[in-house]
C-alpha cells in the first residue's frame, strides 16, 4: 500500500493511494470518522470501502484528517477538514488528469464531509455516505443535491438513529434531476460490525458497478 504525503492547508497530510495501471481510470477519495473518537484512515470501514474501490477500478485515496497521525494540524469542527478534503480531491486529480469519473465515500463524520464536497466540485459523479449522522449535523446545504448517490445505514445503528437517516433521504428525494438510492442493512449498527460488513460492502459495489455502466449522472 503506498503510503503518500501531499500538502493541504494547515501542513502536510498523510494518505494511502492505490492508483491503476489504465491512465484513465475513475478516481475515489474515502473519508473517515471523527477524529476526536478515534476515527482515521484505517478505520474499518474506510479500509473496507478504500478496497472495494479499487477492485472495482478506481484508482483510490484515503487520507488522515489534520491532527490525525502524521497529518499535521489540529481538529477544527469540520470547516478545516473539508478543505483537507478538496486538498486530497486536487492532490489525486493532479495525479489522474484523464479520469471521466470522481466519486466521493464518506463513513459517517466522513460522509458529512463528502456531501460538502459534493456541493463545492461539480466535478463529482457520485458519492456513497455510508451512516451519515443525519442527528448530530446539519444536511441542510444539500439542496439541491448535486448529484445521485447512494445513503447506506444499520437498522440497528445507535450513533446515527435510522430515523434520521430516513427523513434526510426523503427531504433529498424530493429534488428532481438526480436519483438518491436508500439501502438499510438489516440489524447492522454503526460500525457494520460482522456479519455485516460485508453486506454493506457487497451493497456498495453493486451500486457503483451499476452506475459506471449508466452513461447519465
Amino acid at each position: 500500500m503506498p503510503e503518500v504525503i501531499f500538502a493541504g492547508p494547515e501542513g502536510r497530510l498523510e494518505g494511502r493511494y492505490h492508483p491503476q495501471k489504465d491512465r484513465d481510470a475513475p478516481i475515489a477519495i474515502v473519508l473517515h470518522p471523527h477524529p476526536q473518537f478515534g476515527g482515521t484512515m484505517n478505520n474499518k470501514v474506510v479500509y473496507n470501502l478504500h478496497y472495494a474501490f479499487h477492485k472495482m477500478g478506481f484508482t483510490v485515496l484515503r487520507f488522515n484528517f489534520r491532527g490525525v497521525g502524521r497529518s499535521q494540524g489540529e481538529y477544527d469542527q469540520g470547516v478545516g477538514e473539508l478543505s483537507d478534503a478538496a486538498s486530497a480531491l486536487d492532490y489525486l486529480q493532479s495525479m489522474n488528469n484523464n479520469s471521466k469519473h470522481c466519486w466521493v465515500a464518506g463513513f459517517s463524520f466522513g460522509a458529512w464531509i463528502g456531501m460538502q464536497l459534493l456541493m463545492r466540485r461539480p466535478e463529482i459523479t457520485g458519492f456513497v455516505s455510508v451512516a451519515p449522522p443525519a442527528n448530530m449535523y446539519d444536511f441542510s446545504f444539500l439542496a439541491p443535491c448535486p448529484s445521485s448517490g447512494l445513503i447506506i445505514n444499520g437498522t440497528g445503528d445507535r450513533v446515527a438513529p435510522p430515523a434520521d437517516t430516513r427523513s434526510l433521504v426523503s427531504k433529498l428525494h424530493e429534488q428532481k434531476g438526480i436519483t438518491i438510492t436508500h439501502e438499510e442493512i438489516e440489524g447492522a449498527d454503526h460500525f457494520f460490525k460482522e456479519p455485516h460488513m460485508d453486506t454493506m460492502i457487497d451493497t456498495v459495489t453493486d451500486y457503483v458497478k451499476r452506475r459506471l455502466t449508466e452513461s447519465t449522472r
